[in-house]
């Protein structure tokens, strides 16, 4: 599949699709269809407008759309996005609050680099904009990346999330949400060997990889049942020429995406069927609970073929970072020379993408760090989602995570964040589950 005619083919049918769509909404539209008292009209033209978007938002980029947040004198207070470091492969950008006063609490959001844009976490940075400034990585498409601009690896993605955190300082307090929990980890501790005084202030991992063995899921164990050279040929594909990244190597969001879809494909499928019925009885909106999530979800970016396969090859098969032998170009980082910088671990007990035990494992190789620095939560009832966009991550975790920054820097302690996190109880941990997990998903 390592073919420019491949990607191309995919990029073929889903303009065709969206173009059927397109066509199917404007023959069920025209005003004569309205003198045939028959509902199939309707029918064709709900099932164009649903079709047309759905394969329209896979190659659009979600706007953040985050314009003003409530302060605490009570007033909105405009947004402004700023890029502070603008990098080939991914941004710094921060979210700036107009007229406040600025916040103790510095964040900054590792965004996944795993199909989907740092949007992804819109949620996520919206819930914590009225309590602190907020940084989040905002990672490039690699098919509008051109090829001059060189690779992008695992030890390129560190690299960059080392240069992050020294460019915002050791005030900062890093949250790295699903896959870039083991890098965020190895950042950290490649800042401590080497500009220790650049180190986070704390580091909270939520729901990543860091051992993947340690509670094997179907998604998790993919690398374990796929050869490299096979994983090669399946996926990886060449950026055809209508981008500015032709001929890079890349492993294409709409394959990723099919994945995603698959693992829960009549889930899926009821719900189109439940919004095409919406939109023929006019009962849909534009912004509807639907659209809201599947604009989101439907768009998907393509990875560079280095990184997803340095990826499987380091993280999962390997099992560097687990091992505590991973390095960067050719230089070891040692996990145990983490010896001041606080880490809290967040994991859902039904999270099906990275199982209860995976990321805990963080906290055994932090073999140079007091236990009175280590904290971790198991979240009752959750999924991979809702711990840190979902309802479990506002109602239970976010309160947990801002009163463990608070604890462990100079910031005042807000009393309603803290009383919110004494309130929610720490479940037992598990030592180890069954899977009980759905096929489909590649391990990114």
């Amino acid at each position: 599949m390592r073919y420019m005619a491949t990607y191309d083919l995919m990029e073929t049918a889903r303009v065709t699709n969206q173009w059927l769509g397109a066509t199917a909404q404007a023959m069920g539209s025209f005003p004569a269809t309205g003198l045939v008292p028959n509902p199939a009209f309707q029918m064709i033209r709900a099932w164009g407008e649903v079709t047309e978007r759905t394969f329209a938002r896979m190659v659009a980029k979600p706007d953040w759309g985050i314009e003003t947040v409530v302060a605490g004198d009570g007033r909105d207070h405009v947004v402004e996005i700023v890029t502070e470091l603008a990098k080939p492969f991914g941004d710094l950008i921060r979210f700036q609050v107009q007229g406040r006063a600025p916040k103790r609490r510095r964040v900054l959001l590792v965004a996944p680099m795993s199909g989907h844009y740092a949007t992804l976490l819109r949620s996520t940075v919206v819930s914590l904009l009225p309590d602190a400034e907020v940084w989040i990585t905002d990672w490039h498409n690699a098919r509008d990346i051109p090829v001059s601009e060189g690779k992008f690896d695992v030890d390129d993605y560190t690299l960059y999330l080392a240069e992050f955190m020294q460019h915002l300082g050791p005030d900062i307090h890093v949250i790295a949400v699903c896959q870039p929990a083991p890098l965020a980890l190895a950042a950290t501790a490649y800042l401590a060997e080497r500009q220790p005084d650049a180190q986070p202030t704390t580091l909270t991992l939520i729901g990543g990889p860091i051992d993947p063995d340690a509670a094997p899921t179907e998604v998790t164990d993919f690398g374990n049942r796929v050869t490299m050279g096979q994983l090669h040929e399946l996926v990886i594909q060449r950026v055809g020429f209508k981008y500015a990244g032709a001929g890079r190597m890349v492993y294409p969001g709409l394959l990723q995406l099919a994945s995603f879809i698959s693992m829960n494909a009549d889930k899926h499928a009821r719900a189109f069927g439940d919004q095409i019925l919406r939109v023929a009885k006019d009962q849909a909106g534009d912004h509807d609970k639907h659209n809201r999530f599947y604009d989101e979800y439907l768009a998907v970016m393509d990875m560079t073929k280095e990184f997803y396969m340095s990826t499987v090859e380091r993280v999962f098969k390997s099992r560097d970072i687990a091992r505590n032998v991973f390095t960067v170009n050719g230089e070891s980082v040692d996990i145990g020379k983490i010896t001041t910088v606080a880490v809290k671990i967040v994991e859902g007990e039904d999270d099906d993408i990275s199982a209860p035990g995976q990321c805990l494992a963080a906290l055994d190789l932090l073999t140079g760090l007091p236990d009175e620095k280590k904290a971790s939560h198991l979240e009752p009832g959750a999924g991979h989602y809702g711990i840190f966009a979902g309802r479990s991550w506002r109602n239970n975790i976010r309160p947990l995570v801002l009163d463990f920054i608070d604890m462990n820097s100079d910031a005042p302690l807000d009393p309603q964040v803290h009383a919110a996190a004494e309130a929610v109880p720490e479940a037992p941990r598990p030592v180890k589950r069954p899977s009980r997990r759905r096929t489909g998903a590649t391990p990114v």
